[in-house]
């Protein structure tokens, strides 16, 4: 490379995310996905949100909790489009119950179309858990969700799709999109306790806008097995997909060891 087309690259890196942008699509609603993302922050990647609007956050329902996946369906093109103008070399998927839809043939699905409104990669949350239950060799699973029935229906039924045994499953049935940031850490401690058993390798935490980074990294003391946080999850599997190492603390064990 001469001197000047160095120059020109050096011109070309964004002054904080020399390393990776990183595009992230989030419901409007979602008040804990954008302080996780920043809290496990690493020199030179930077997170960039665009907000799929929600205009009915009810949720206190199956046929609710439809509706609010309609709208992000319709949504989230015009989501991509906006972040897109920032110029992101990666996607990352901050919500979850999409990602599970439908199982596996969904979630790849939604890959597809992710890659095809961005053209870039993506790493999605049910991925992310896929992933990271591989690392620690789980089989049999406890999962803890915000949503309804229908939502973890089809939680356990991707889990089932790749080989998983879902034990356990507490949903926790919060009434609207922005109640899910409301549900405290005591409340949450006591999930994880009802979705643990014996026979439970690891605990999966689903829902983007449930508070769960610390809680997972101290249950995994006193549970004695993974807890998946699905926000650290997702982050991992972001990083790890483009080269970057770094190890993180404080967020579980995917985080600091894998």
């Amino acid at each position: 490379m001469n001197p000047q087309s160095a120059i020109q690259n050096l011109k070309s890196k964004d002054a904080l995310g020399y390393r990776h942008k990183f595009g992230v699509i989030i419901p409007s609603t979602n008040t804990i996905v954008e302080p996780d993302f920043y809290s496990m922050s690493v020199p030179g990647v930077t997170p960039h949100v665009s907000r799929i609007h929600i205009r009915d956050q009810n949720l206190s329902s199956d046929a609710a909790f439809e509706k609010l996946l309609e709208q992000i369906r319709i949504e989230i093109a015009f989501a991509i489009e906006r972040v897109m103008t920032c110029e992101p070399d990666y996607m990352v998927m901050g919500m979850s119950a999409e990602t599970f839809w439908d199982g596996l043939e969904g979630n790849r699905a939604f890959t597809e179309r992710i890659k095809e409104l961005s053209g870039l990669d993506v790493a999605t949350g049910a991925e992310a858990c896929e992933k990271a239950l591989n690392c620690f060799g789980a089989k049999r699973i406890g999962v803890v969700t915000p949503y309804q029935p229908i939502g973890d229906k089809n939680v356990v039924r991707f889990f089932n799709d790749i080989g998983f045994e879902v034990t356990k499953i507490k949903g926790l049935k919060c009434p609207t999109a922005v109640a899910i940031a409301h549900v405290s850490e005591d409340e949450l401690r006591e999930a994880l306790i009802e979705a643990d058993s014996p026979d439970v390798d690891a605990i999966v935490q689903c829902g983007t806008n449930l508070s769960m980074l610390r809680l997972a990294d101290e249950a995994e003391r006193w549970l004695k097995k993974p807890v998946i946080a699905i926000n650290a999850a997702t982050w991992w599997l972001a990083l790890r997909k483009n080269n970057i190492d770094e190890k993180i603390y404080g967020c579980g064990r995917l985080l600091r060891e894998f």
